[in-house]
């Protein structure tokens, strides 16, 4: 069997990981892939979002199964081309990925589907967005309404960063052209979870709940990245409460676009706010979250490729997902100046030190001569495993001290809102 991952980040390290355990032992292709998946997978010279070229090589090389990471070349088509193909792929349409590349899509649909989320009213002209939130309670979330790489969500907490977060997305276009229509939303306080589930467009079956760390700084301080570290299962997602979002979030919103005739298949994210017990749908994500992925697909039991197979055959409702018992903790290892500006090409040493119950997952890596340099902001995801959340985060950080490349960050308090709970 042949499988071809599309993207190059720790999210597909992992995947390309998982799916080299399968007992079919497929051969695996990663396009364009990095230096930790060049071990796993032959990786080829194709950027993630050059769809011919893709459906190209995938057609010449006769490959089985197509898995896609990142959202750009779903929100692109490639589901749409490779289907016109008649070739498997997982992963949503381009009229069902719009759940994450337009917000206001999104909003629309969850009111359609009576889905609990934040207030929110859209915005195509500067002077309306301006004077709307003019009157607005503080702190006000403005969000660019396209994909804007993690970074088009600003929480202002005064009328002039307000002012000024729709002025730089609208005027000033610092998300390009996803910024160019904006989402003025309630701000919630609460604590945020992470659920993800396969779907068919029929059945959904959830992932363990996971928690990320946005903020760069201990302590959740600085600005927001793409994520610093996550853990998993989050004690935040009981047993009751992910029944709760299963019935209330991740089934209508399915159902919603099966009738709307955009039926959702691959995983759908929700990024969840949990406000005095109730769960609100901060965004949905077309694909598996990243660093998240690193923490779920690790305690996933289940080979990964019978999964994805039963959810691209829309046989998903036949199919039992099991999952291991244990706990994953993953620490990321950034760039000096990530999320701003960063330098890249640091040699990464101690890679080839291993701890028994830790998986190097690499992000953003490139191989130049004998030697893997820094080629990212974010550069490792260091997943480590065991029985509780402290055995995990204790496996994460005795790996993350074996590494070391000039002007690397780590934040030192992965998991820190688990284990207080357990305290």
């Amino acid at each position: 069997m042949k499988i071809l991952v599309v993207g190059s980040g720790g999210r597909e390290h992992t995947m390309v990981w998982k799916l080299s355990q399968s007992p079919r032992k497929p051969q695996i292709f990663c396009a364009p892939g990095n230096a930790g998946i060049e071990s796993l997978a032959a990786c080829l010279p194709i950027k993630a979002d050059d769809i011919t070229a893709l459906k190209d090589f995938v057609i010449k090389e006769q490959v089985d199964l197509t898995v896609v990471g990142p959202e750009v070349p779903l929100a692109n088509g490639i589901v749409d081309e490779f289907r016109k193909a008649k070739l498997k792929i997982f992963g949503p349409t381009k009229n069902a990925a719009r759940l994450e590349s337009s917000k206001i899509f999104s909003k629309d649909v969850m009111a359609l589907a009576k889905i609990p989320t934040a207030r929110a009213k859209s915005f195509e002209k500067m002077d309306e967005a301006l004077a709307y939130v003019e009157a607005h309670e503080l702190p006000v979330v403005i969000k660019a309404d396209g994909l804007a790489q993690g970074k088009g969500v600003i929480i202002a907490t005064t009328r002039e960063q307000a002012r000024q977060a729709i002025v730089d997305s609208m005027e000033h276009a610092v998300f390009g052209q996803a910024g160019q229509r904006v989402l003025i939303e309630q701000f919630l306080d609460g604590e945020e979870l992470t659920v993800m589930a396969f779907t068919d467009g029929k059945a959904v079956v959830p992932m363990l709940p996971a928690q990320d760390h946005k903020r760069v700084g201990d302590g959740d301080t600085g600005l927001n990245t793409g994520g610093m570290g996550a853990y998993c299962p989050a004690p935040l997602g009981t047993p009751a409460l992910r029944v709760q979002i299963t019935r209330e979030v991740l089934q209508p919103i399915v159902s919603a676009m099966s009738r709307m005739g955009s039926p959702f298949q691959g995983v759908l994210y929700a990024g969840i706010m949990v406000v005095k017990g109730v769960p609100y749908v901060l965004e949905f994500n077309a694909r598996m979250g990243d660093p998240e992925t690193q923490v779920i697909l690790p305690l996933l039991k289940s080979d990964l490729v019978d999964v994805i197979e039963a959810v691209v055959e829309h046989r998903l409702d036949q199919f039992t997902v099991e999952w291991h018992d244990d706990c994953a903790v993953c620490v990321v290892m950034t760039s000096e100046g990530y999320p701003g500006s960063y330098d890249t090409g640091k040699a990464i040493r101690g890679l080839a030190d291993g701890e028994a119950s830790a998986t190097v997952f690499h992000a953003g890596t490139v191989r130049k001569g004998a030697e893997i340099v820094t080629a990212g902001g974010r550069v490792l995801g260091v997943t480590g495993r065991g029985a509780t959340i402290a055995e995990a985060q204790q496996a994460a950080y005795r790996q993350v001290q074996r590494i070391s490349f000039d002007g690397q960050h780590y934040r030192t308090d992965i998991a820190h809102r688990a284990l207080r709970r357990s305290s």
